[in-house]
């Protein structure tokens, strides 16, 4: 399989892991999950993390493709806008991102949502193809944290979003809205149905217990002998019934609800009121 080159940025802020995944012969990127630093406290946002993304691509004279979300995130804003107005490259993500417009349209009362996913340059349903400079790429739709999740495929590596954790941490939350333990754990199997070697590569790490460094790399073959939710001894049944007891006890990520309102609309801010602020909603007793 073709290999691209693979840089990781780790922001700790929100354990959240944004990559460039280049062609060396082409040097053309694109760029996965990227970050928007957001303080919540203040409600102020900055740019140190795209910065650094964007320091990278041009000290090593990258171009950009693409700026790919694997899903709508709950845990921090995405920094596409920011980087495709310094970049170019087309946004994208899965289809399904509809169905998580219509829920949070609802939720955030966000009367001026459209809810078809035009926001985003490129919608991806299961199957689909793209490429980074000369290096295939294809689509698996992966859903079961959200029903907009997606898996890239490029070359020998795989970026699974929240599917999957580092295989000593585990598996994804299935609570979200339209999130299903049983869609997670097919999904899963898809992954693991790669060729063993496939570098998988993690949105999130967290330390499991007793590892001290943050990781976020690994391989199919790994995952399917060693993930302590979901190696290969563990049946459906066995997989949903602890994943969705595991799911009763946690509780709301710390950024959902400005993450949320953000990422639906493809990282834009809602437009700046009459005072030339922009605002996001905290809904009451809601969620």
């Amino acid at each position: 399989m073709q290999r691209p080159s693979v840089k990781a940025f780790f922001d700790e802020a929100t354990y959240t892991i944004t990559y460039i995944v280049s062609d060396p012969a082409t040097s053309r990127a694109a760029i996965i999950d990227p970050v928007l630093d957001y303080d919540a406290a203040s409600g102020r946002t900055s740019t140190v993390s795209a910065d650094a993304v964007i320091g990278y691509l041009e000290k090593n004279g990258l171009g950009v493709d693409w700026i790919l979300e694997t899903h709508v995130h709950a845990d921090h804003l995405s920094g596409a806008p920011y980087l495709q107005d310094r970049l170019g490259g087309q946004t994208a993500i899965g289809a399904r991102v509809t169905a998580v417009q219509e829920t949070f349209k609802g939720v955030f009362n966000l009367a001026d949502l459209a809810t078809d996913g035009s926001q985003f340059d490129r919608l991806f349903s299961d199957g689909d193809a793209f490429a980074v400079g000369d290096i295939e790429g294809r689509v698996m739709g992966t859903p079961g944290h959200t029903p907009a999740c997606i898996t890239y495929v490029i070359g020998d590596t795989a970026y699974v979003g929240d599917t999957l954790f580092m295989q000593d941490f585990g598996t994804a939350r299935t609570d979200f809205p339209g999130g299903s333990a049983s869609q997670l754990y097919a999904s899963i199997q898809k992954i693991l149905s790669l060729p063993d070697d496939t570098r998988l590569f993690m949105c999130h790490d967290y330390k499991a217990p007793g590892r001290d460094v943050y990781a976020w790399e690994t391989t199919v073959a790994t995952q399917r002998d060693e993930n302590v939710h979901i190696n290969k001894t563990v049946s459906e049944q066995e997989f949903v019934a602890m994943r969705e007891s595991r799911d009763r006890e946690l509780g709301m990520p710390r950024l959902l609800l400005p993450s949320i309102q953000v990422n639906v609309r493809a990282g834009q801010f809602p437009d700046p009121e009459d005072n030339d602020v922009r605002y996001l909603k905290i809904p009451l007793n809601a969620v």
